[in-house]
């Protein structure tokens, strides 16, 4: 990897973490659709991260969520679940960002937060293992 790719994957990186501490920070407040949003994000940013790795990227989140299922879930890099966590996050949030009266429940934001968590976990450490 090239130092700008290098630069451009820890950003992406960077960013997924501080969408972490948002969404930890907005679920302590009560703030459950911020929650959601900032979990999503922290799983996009992560995805972004893979992508750029591999010197390809899209802005768009559709995008984002197939290329992931392509090109890391298909291929056994990651498990299923965690396409399924990632497309359940992104419908979660644009629910919640675009619908009338859409509720999300404590234990929803709290799965989110969770499954953003470990996804990111893994994220960083492929990243890692490949980047030796």
């Amino acid at each position: 990897m090239n130092e700008d790719t290098r630069a451009l994957v820890q950003y992406r990186l960077e960013q997924a973490e501080r969408c972490l501490g948002s969404s930890k920070t907005l679920l302590d407040g009560g703030d459950l659709p911020g929650s959601v949003n900032r979990s999503y994000y922290a799983m996009f940013y992560a995805v972004l991260a893979l992508l750029a790795r591999e010197g390809t990227g899209t802005s768009k989140h559709a995008g984002a969520v197939a290329l992931f299922g392509r090109e890391f879930i298909r291929k056994g890099i990651f498990p299923e679940r965690f396409g399924r966590w990632m497309r359940a996050a992104f419908d979660l949030r644009l629910r919640a960002d675009y619908r009338e009266f859409f509720t999300i429940t404590q234990d929803q934001a709290q799965e989110a937060l969770s499954h953003a968590t470990e996804f990111l976990a893994a994220i960083r450490q492929e990243l890692e293992a490949t980047d030796k």
